[in-house]
């Protein structure tokens, strides 16, 4: 019986030190582990912090980096150990003081102007912190929507116990701080505050040295432009509106506050290029110190797209655009101003005829993007429109370079064959009351005599287009405008970014761009538009288009910057470019083989001098060009200035179109066209071939 008794007790004793070693354990865990080691049993608080996902990167055809991520340094502040902290209004100050003493920018979105008088400043924010302001009044309580700037700020100062003898410039400001901290606790979903984005190693040790409790240094990227070219079409980032909002809500990855691509490839391809941000969970005691930390979403970073660009074609486009346009400008050896001398602006585009992709485009005057913010201001302001991409949205009378579209349809319409010749009379004045001259007789006081259809082209002979529009114009046909819609002039091109159209000269776009009695469709005016002036107007890429489309024997392909996206690690092919069929025209063999030779012999001298011969008349592959003069219609300035071409004659693969404003005759800029066809073919100074990837088979 008593060894009974004592096998009891036994059990009563192990069980009760089984209960307090629970305990103690229980213990431990709540104060030692779960407190990171704290055995002050602190108030806890748990926080959302989003990690941005690198945005991906954006490369040329040939893998160099246009756009890259460089790593940064965002200062944030952590709302619940801030406000909970001794001294919160001071430390606000102190802060505020601080950045306005050192030049330091930090983000703030307090609707109400930050000196007296006090204004609202809501049509400056967008419709998404239009919102969170009308969350934020309401959860406060007490404050109506319709209070007054000034009554607000003084019912605010009451509320945070703002002293009494601070001014209220200072008030101002710290209320504005206090705003963002309160915002995230009425809102929940919202992120930590992040103070200052992107700060520099000066602005860390200016802010972190104030110990201000709750700030915090977390690692960041921010957008690095990784060259000066191709800005216009490049793009930017930056805060997305509300009606961006609206898009983007539904898809994966995307709050209210992210960035976003705002032009340009940026723009095009955000859906690549935009990661999936990730959010940790941080639970800090009251003094900041870290207890646990843990993902909750681990963030992707973007893909990479390869774009068609060739960074070495764009940039020899460019730097010798710049060099050809300042040539244009100084006086000759004489001191006379040259054609072309007030010049302005001017745009390239070159493109692969057998896909539609762009290996170059590009506008002048230009502008850096690494400073594109600094300098907005400035550039809008420019007369010559820097931010303006010509290139794509520009639309100019085509001239001479329309030709080839007025050869074909009046081959189709069987007005002439190929070795129809006719006589250049040097003025043409076969309609009564009207007449026009060739710049030949008008140069020079001569004509090019007896013309067929190659040499009329190597020459460009007015008087000879001018017989061509005179004769289509008889056929209740438009032979002429089919012809360039089928070429692709007028139309879209497809290409992902904003493009403007423009408009062929027919007698509908007459009668809606004119008033009273202009606005008939008379034979002057196809016999103007025969010579690619009257209403034609194209944008440069629209010529590129329309030559790829003649080097491709009436094949129009999309045009587009795609090349292929990658992963971000670059081991998974997402998507490729596959050449796009947007419309074909049959082009008979006679009529292309006639305007096949004719360009080629813009670029020969074969006893008649071709107008770009002085250019390429030495040059070791066989090119198709045509340079074109169009009339700005304005008196006394030069005329516009046109060139495009394809190459190689007998296997084109790259085409290219120039338009330079004022310019002066296109020949002059057939030097640009060169510079890129050197790159395309690795030609080197003394012209020769060399070895490489676009080598003629």
């Amino acid at each position: 019986m008593e060894r009974i008794s004592k096998f009891r007790a036994t059990i009563v004793l192990l069980l009760f030190v089984a209960i307090l070693g629970f305990f103690a354990f229980k213990l431990y865990d709540l104060q030692i582990i779960e407190t990171g080691g704290s055995t002050n049993n602190q108030a806890t608080f748990t926080t959302l912090t989003r990690v941005k996902a690198s945005r991906g990167h954006i490369l040329d055809i040939n893998g160099n980096p246009l756009v890259s991520n460089r790593a940064s340094y965002d200062l944030i502040i952590n709302h619940y150990v801030l406000l909970t902290a001794n001294g919160t209004n001071d430390n606000l100050l102190r802060l505020v003081k601080r950045c306005e003493e050192a030049g330091i920018e930090y983000t703030e979105h307090f609707p109400i102007s930050q000196e007296r008088p006090f204004t609202y400043t809501l049509d400056q924010q967008n419709a998404i912190w239009q919102d969170r302001f009308q969350v934020y009044l309401e959860w406060m309580e007490g404050l109506d929507s319709d209070i007054t700037a000034p009554l607000l700020v003084e019912k605010l100062r009451e509320r945070y116990k703002i002293p009494a003898e601070w001014t209220d410039d200072e008030a101002r400001k710290v209320i504005g701080l206090l705003y963002e901290m309160s915002l995230r606790k009425c809102i929940g979903s919202l992120p930590t505050y992040v103070f200052i984005s992107d700060a520099s190693d000066e602005e860390l040790s200016a802010i972190v040295e104030l110990n201000i409790p709750g700030m915090k240094v977390e690692a960041s990227t921010v957008r690095e432009y990784s060259t000066k070219y191709a800005s216009h079409i490049l793009g930017y980032v930056g805060a997305m509106s509300a009606e961006q909002w609206e898009y983007y809500k539904n898809i994966e990855g995307y709050d209210m506050d992210a960035q976003v691509g705002q032009d340009g490839l940026e723009a095009a391809y955000e859906e690549f290029l935009h990661g999936v941000d990730g959010w940790r969970e941080d639970t800090v005691t009251t003094d900041g110190t870290l207890v646990s930390s843990k993902y909750l979403q681990e963030p992707k970073a973007g893909s990479n797209v390869e774009v068609s660009i060739d960074l070495g074609i764009q940039s020899a486009a460019e730097d010798t655009m710049a060099q050809v346009i300042a040539d244009l400008q100084k006086p000759d050896e004489k001191g006379n101003l040259k054609d072309g001398h007030d010049v302005e602006g001017g745009a390239f585009v070159a493109m692969d005829v057998r896909t539609g992709q762009l290996l170059a485009c590009g506008s002048y005057p230009t502008y850096d993007l690494t400073t594109f913010f600094d300098n907005y201001e400035e550039l809008a302001k420019n007369e010559l429109k820097p931010l303006y991409n010509r290139a794509l949205l520009a639309t100019y009378p085509p001239g001479s370079t329309y030709k080839m579209c007025t050869l074909i349809a009046a081959m189709d319409a069987k007005i002439i064959d190929s070795k129809t010749e006719i006589r250049d009379l040097g003025v043409f004045r076969k309609i009564p009351g009207w007449e026009v001259s060739c710049l030949q007789w008008t140069n020079y006081g001569g004509t090019h005599q007896m013309v067929a259809a190659p040499k009329s082209l190597q020459v460009s002979c007015n008087y000879y287009y001018y017989e061509l529009g005179y004769q289509l114009y008889k056929y209740e046909t438009d032979y002429m405008d089919i012809t360039a819609k089928s070429l692709g002039l007028g139309e879209r091109t497809g290409v992902e970014l904003p493009e403007y159209i423009g408009q062929r000269a027919n007698a509908q776009t007459k009668a809606e761009t004119h008033v009273g009695d202009d606005r008939v469709w008379y034979q002057g005016d196809a016999v103007l538009a025969a010579i690619g002036q009257s209403e034609n107007r194209f944008t440069p890429i629209q010529l590129c288009s329309y030559v790829a489309t003649l080097a491709n024997r009436g094949n129009r392909y999309k045009a587009t910057f795609m090349n292929r996206v990658v992963s971000s690690d670059y081991r998974e092919l997402l998507a490729e470019n596959k050449p796009e069929l947007l419309s074909h025209m049959e082009i008979s063999e006679e009529a292309y083989e006639a305007y096949s030779e004719g360009m080629y012999l813009v670029t020969q001298d074969n006893g008649d001098w071709g107008t770009a011969a002085g250019t390429f008349g030495d040059y070791p592959i066989k090119i198709a060009a045509k340079t074109g003069t169009a009339e700005t219609g304005i008196d006394g300035t030069s005329a516009n200035g046109a060139f495009v071409c394809y190459a190689p004659l007998e296997d084109p693969q790259i085409a290219i179109a120039i338009y330079v404003e004022k310019g002066g005759h296109g020949s002059s800029l057939a030097t640009i066209a060169r510079s890129m066809l050197d790159v395309y073919f690795d030609v080197d100074e003394v012209g020769e071939v060399n070895s490489f990837e676009n080598q003629i088979s």
